[in-house]
């Protein structure tokens, strides 16, 4: 005990791991937390500007309105509740298809633990989904891992790859501005992050250029090992063209790097002109040369495309030239935590084996799925339209993903404001807005931009009517907080 009589904890700021305290996820920021506090304030009847807040944060669909895939939510539902395979209401091709994997449970029930790498069934229909998405490269079951959502498998891979001190200290570059998972895993692990810029001016795209530029300059402080590509784009929403995933593959393999794909928006593409290509697809396309020697780990989640089952957190991730013994190493690091969800497995077992034509299902699913991205391509439309009015704002085409990236001019006044009050401008920009008009978008501070740019990122799921009065509140929020602040 202390002279006060209180407790001399173990466990203090000084003390803890402090790689935590670099941790930072402008995801669930100070931001989102005050968006929280003001909700509270308008059911405990505070008189706002406004009478809802709008979180346009997150890329969380069904948080967002989006209705649940119905064939996605039957099989679940079965196999949640096996007594509904007695129900008429399901069609025949739901039961078989949950029966299918019930049957590959332990003791036929989704409240058994599967096996580490996930459930056996399950990844063999994952290998068939990506043959049938890369025009019949083949895909080996052994190389695939089920994980918590992309999330998890995406720091295992990290875990795997960081070692080393000072000078010899892992090196991984990722794309400004990035997903704060990236940052945010990198600083927990005590990596050294990389960061290669996107060309803002030519619509976000990767220039290799620019990725030498960042390597040659990382190779002064530390070791360079991991390249990390987002495609589509997240939170630029840009698709890459096939020439610059050439291009790409290319560099990592004259350069030595191991290349992390994050392709969990690979269903989402809208513009003309655009189309995903997986890193695999064209890795094997460009021959043996590359195809049997570059090591590539790409990911995807039930969180996105027209599924958006964030809540499920289902996901998983292909390994390409991966190191015998160091794959065993992998299988050993899976093993620590059990196994993924197995309620997230079955979801995404459903979302790579979807209804087939003639199927009792097929035409409800693919009536549903279109729908939903239809309507996301809309929204996409609408959010650079509406957005590119305002002057002060310009925003590049929103090609792929979930959100919109728009550049903010911010008058100096403002600027200075910010910095007094220990804040990022674009932080500043957005609490205001926040604070008048109950939209809540998160400061591009948090997700890197290019010294002396300001930015936001915001999500288009909201529903299209809420959708278009939140893109006209901002605009002239902006137009106000211009005027105020010249």
């Amino acid at each position: 005990m202390s002279e006060n009589g209180t407790c001399n904890r173990i466990l203090t700021l000084d003390s803890m791991n402090p790689c935590i305290q670099k941790v930072e996820y402008a995801v669930r920021g100070p931001i989102v937390i005050r968006a929280v506090e003001l909700e509270k304030e308008l059911q405990q009847g505070v008189k706002k500007p406004f009478t809802e807040v709008i979180k346009a944060n997150i890329g969380d669909a069904h948080a967002m309105g989006q209705k649940p895939v119905t064939f996605l939510r039957q099989v679940s539902a079965i196999c949640l509740y096996p007594e509904l395979m007695n129900d008429n209401k399901f069609p025949e091709d739901v039961k078989q298809k949950a029966a299918r994997i019930l049957q590959a449970c332990g003791g036929h029930s989704i409240g058994a633990y599967s096996a580490s790498q996930g459930i056996e069934v399950i990844r063999q229909d994952v290998a068939k989904y990506i043959e049938r998405r890369d025009g019949g490269i083949l895909s080996d079951p052994n190389n695939i891992y089920l994980s918590t959502g992309a999330s998890d498998s995406i720091v295992t891979m990290l875990k795997l790859l960081v070692s080393g001190q000072g000078k010899s200290r892992t090196g991984v570059m990722i794309p400004i501005p990035q997903y704060p998972l990236y940052s945010a895993a990198l600083a927990e692990l005590d990596a050294v992050q990389v960061n290669y810029y996107l060309d803002e001016e030519n619509c976000w795209a990767l220039d290799i250029n620019e990725l030498r530029r960042a390597l040659a300059e990382a190779r002064k402080h530390c070791d360079p090992k991991v390249l990390c590509i987002i495609n589509p784009g997240n939170p630029t929403g840009q698709v890459q063209s096939r020439k610059c995933i050439e291009d790409v593959i290319r560099f990592a393999a004259e350069e030595n790097l191991f290349l992390m794909a994050d392709e969990v928006y690979q269903d989402n593409v809208y513009a003309k002109g655009c189309a995903f290509h997986s890193f695999k697809k064209v890795l094997f396309e460009m021959g043996p040369k590359y195809s049997e020697t570059l090591e590539l780990a790409s990911f995807h989640s039930t969180s996105k495309g027209y599924m958006g089952e964030c809540g499920f957190r289902g996901g998983y991730m292909e390994v390409i030239n991966m190191d015998p013994a160091v794959k065993q190493q992998l299988t050993k690091l899976v093993s620590v935590r059990l196994c993924p969800p197995v309620p997230g497995q079955v979801l995404l077992d459903v979302i790579v084996n979807p209804p087939k034509p003639g199927e009792p299902s097929y035409k409800q699913f693919i009536s549903e799925k279109q729908a939903v991205l239809n309507n996301l391509a809309e929204k996409a439309r609408l959010t650079e339209e509406i957005l590119n009015q305002a002057p002060g704002i310009r925003c590049n085409p929103v090609q792929g993903a979930m959100y919109s990236f728009p550049r903010i001019h911010i008058p100096e006044k403002a600027i200075k404001l910010a910095q007094a009050e220990g804040q990022a401008p674009d932080m500043f920009f957005c609490m205001k807005l926040l604070e008048e008009t109950g939209i809540c978008v998160v400061p591009g501070s948090g997700f890197g931009q290019r010294e002396g740019t300001h930015h936001f990122r915001m999500t288009i799921l909201p529903p299209t009517d809420k959708l278009k009065s939140l893109l006209e509140r901002l605009k002239d929020f902006h137009q106000k907080f211009m005027d105020e602040y010249s």
